[in-house]
């Protein structure tokens, strides 16, 4: 007994707190998710690429899932990564010997097509591609028993609500074949969790923009500050369409979010999915408050140091005047909130491209 004593004291007294010896702290709840082994699909594109290395940095083991139809393999060096099309005919099995072999616990799913227009143009591969890949994902967690899935869905659900906040309680009215897929993409997770059991959340992201890491650059001109960077870069005037909204400065006001910010959120959704009881099954993740077109226009301008003019065009069909996001339910419900501003989000992503 007396030495069973010392021995627990000297356990105990050598419990010191060492020194950080490898760089950024990772996320609070990393010592959670260290039990947990995460597949991430669309891992090799810009968003996935950093919910992919913030959660390997926080020690939890990551396997990705792209077809690199738009991401790319560098972002991703490093980690056990596969290419494959989820919608194919074989992905099913394929996932399931995936889901084995790497002794998966829990999915982040993002792999998906993501261009309005494009979606609008061509809606029968939207859907076929976006909802059957994604019903070959969750087919292949129920046949191996993989059940905990967050799901990337998006502010496009919304549609174009005519209010200060858009909360997650707002009624969802998507206007394109994008966000369509990305609704009906909550409906299938929630669905499978009264089927089968799955333990699922989907996170609707607003204007997602920044860097964690140069090598993680957003290198595709989808998004505004991307796309003013290429006219920079290209000697043209960057294009606003429309200034006669109802808004302060007649421009577009949205919500933008720094990437790293919403990398984190997926470890707090992850986290959230360890609890027996969850309330909400459906977070928005923004900053809860907007940016005008042309104040992100003049935050890039004081960051690059290059004075320009724009180009002002008529409005585009489909962009509502302001689309802001309530984040009231993730900052109670995950302890989550967004650390980065505007600034921060520009001066990121141009250092990166820079």
């Amino acid at each position: 007994t007396f030495i069973r004593v010392i021995t627990l004291l000297l356990f105990t007294c050598c419990q010191v707190e060492m020194p950080n010896l490898w760089g950024p702290q990772p996320p609070q709840s990393a010592s959670i998710l260290g039990f947990m082994s995460v597949l991430v699909t669309g891992g090799a594109g810009y968003i996935g690429s950093h919910v992919a290395r913030i959660l390997s940095q926080a020690g939890t083991p990551v396997v990705v899932v792209d077809d690199l139809s738009q991401g790319l393999d560098s972002r991703v060096s490093g980690l056990p990564s596969v290419n494959l099309e989820l919608s194919g005919a074989h992905a099913v099995p394929a996932l399931e010997q995936l889901l084995i072999e790497h002794k998966i616990t829990a999915v982040v799913h993002l792999a998906a097509l993501k261009q309005v227009g494009e979606s609008v143009k061509n809606p029968e591969e939207y859907f076929s591609k976006n909802l059957g890949g994604q019903a070959n994902l969750l087919t292949a967690m129920k046949n191996t028993g993989v059940k905990k899935f967050v799901f990337s869905s998006s502010a496009a659900s919304y549609g174009e609500p005519n209010v200060e906040l858009v909360s997650e309680n707002q009624t969802p009215e998507p206007i394109n074949p994008y966000g369509q897929t990305k609704l009906i993409g909550e409906w299938m997770a929630q669905n499978a969790q009264k089927a089968w059991g799955l333990s699922q959340v989907s996170l609707r992201y607003f204007n997602v923009a920044g860097a964690g890491w140069p090598d993680l650059a957003d290198t595709q001109k989808l998004n505004l500050i991307p796309i003013v960077f290429a006219a920079l870069k290209d000697g043209v005037k960057p294009k606003v369409f429309g200034t006669d909204y109802p808004t302060p400065d007649g421009s577009c006001v949205r919500d933008y979010v720094h990437v790293m910010d919403l990398a984190k959120a997926h470890v707090a959704a992850l986290d959230y999915l360890n609890q027996d009881q969850r309330e909400f099954s459906v977070f928005n993740v923004g900053t809860g408050s907007g940016s005008s077109v042309l104040e992100v226009m003049d935050q890039i301008k004081k960051t690059t140091g290059v004075d320009f003019e724009c180009e002002i065009l008529p409005r585009r069909a489909g962009d509502p005047p302001r689309l802001v996001a309530d984040v009231s339910r993730i900052n109670k419900v995950m302890n989550w909130k967004s650390e980065n501003t505007l600034v921060e989000i520009i001066e990121s992503a141009w250092q990166a491209l820079n």
